[in-house]
C-alpha cells in the first residue's frame, strides 16, 4: 500500500513534467563537425537520381523540389575541399539475388523493375552509366581513389554491409548523412548508425523520397529525422559546419 501511495502522490508531478516537455518541444542537441566526422551518402545512383532512372516517376517530384541532386554534389564538393572523409553506401542487386523467395513491398518492386541490377558481384559488364552507376556529375568525387565505397546494402540499412566497420577503422564518431531515399535507406542508415553508437546529423534537402497513393515518404522521414537525429540540417548548414571545422584547424 505504501508504494502505491508514493506512485499516486508522484503521478500529478509526472504529468506536469511530461506536459511541460511536450509544450517545450523536442530538444535540439546539435552536432559539431570535427576530425572524427565523415560524410555518408546512400545510393547516389542513376536509378534514383536521373530522369532516366527506373524510379523517377515516383521520386522525381521530390528530388526536383528539394534540389536534391545539386545539394548532394555540394556536400561532396565541400567535404573534399575540407578533408572530410567520404563514404558511399551503395545498393546493388546481382542475378543471384533474384533467388530471394520473399520481400516487402518496395523490395518486391525493386526486383520487379530491375533496380540497381548488375551482371554480377565480380563483373562491371554493362555497369557504366547503368541504373546502378553513380550519377555522372558525382563520379569525379566518388572515383577519386580516396572515397570509401562500402559493400552494398541489400534491403535498406547498413546491417548487411561493412559501413560501420569502415567508419570505426578510421576513428569516425560522427556522421553527416544524406542520399536516397529519405524514408527507406537514409532513415534505416540513421537508425542503425545510432544503435552502433555514432552521432548523426541528417541533411534534409540532400535526400528525397517516393510520393505514392499510400503516402509521401519524404514527409514521413522528416518527422522521424527530427525524433532521432542529433541535428537536421539544410545543405547550407552542413556546408557551413564543415567550413567552420576547417577554420578551427
Amino acid at each position: 500500500m505504501k508504494s502505491k501511495r508514493i506512485v499516486s502522490a508522484a503521478t500529478p508531478f509526472l504529468f506536469l513534467v511530461l506536459a511541460s516537455t511536450a509544450l517545450a518541444g523536442l530538444p535540439d542537441p546539435g552536432m559539431q563537425v570535427d576530425a572524427k566526422t565523415a560524410l555518408v551518402i546512400t545510393d547516389p545512383q542513376n536509378d534514383f537520381l536521373s530522369p532516366k532512372g527506373v524510379t523517377w516517376g515516383v521520386v522525381g517530384e521530390s528530388v526536383t523540389a528539394n534540389n536534391t541532386v545539386p545539394n548532394i554534389e555540394t556536400l561532396l564538393k565541400t567535404a573534399k575541399a575540407h578533408n572530410v572523409p567520404v563514404f558511399i553506401s551503395p545498393h546493388y542487386y546481382y542475378p543471384t539475388d533474384d533467388g530471394w523467395q520473399f520481400g516487402g513491398a518496395v523490395e518486391t518492386m525493386m526486383h520487379g523493375i530491375h533496380m540497381f541490377d548488375r551482371k554480377g558481384a565480380l563483373s562491371l559488364k554493362g555497369f557504366n552509366n547503368s541504373g546502378a552507376d553513380w550519377l555522372a556529375r558525382y563520379k569525379k568525387y566518388i572515383n577519386d581513389g580516396k572515397t570509401v565505397v562500402t559493400s552494398p546494402h541489400k534491403v535498406y540499412g547498413p546491417e548487411s554491409n561493412d559501413l560501420a566497420l569502415q567508419l570505426r577503422k578510421r576513428g569516425i564518431e560522427r556522421v553527416i548523412l544524406a542520399g536516397m531515399s529519405a524514408n527507406l535507406c537514409v532513415e534505416s542508415h540513421l537508425r542503425e548508425l545510432l544503435e552502433q553508437g555514432f552521432e548523426v546529423a541528417v541533411v534534409k534537402d540532400a535526400t528525397a523520397a517516393a510520393i505514392v497513393p499510400e503516402g509521401d515518404g519524404y514527409a514521413a522521414a522528416l518527422t522521424n529525422f527530427r525524433f532521432l537525429a542529433s541535428a537536421v540540417w539544410t545543405t547550407a548548414e552542413a556546408k557551413a559546419a564543415m567550413q567552420k571545422a576547417l577554420a578551427r584547424k
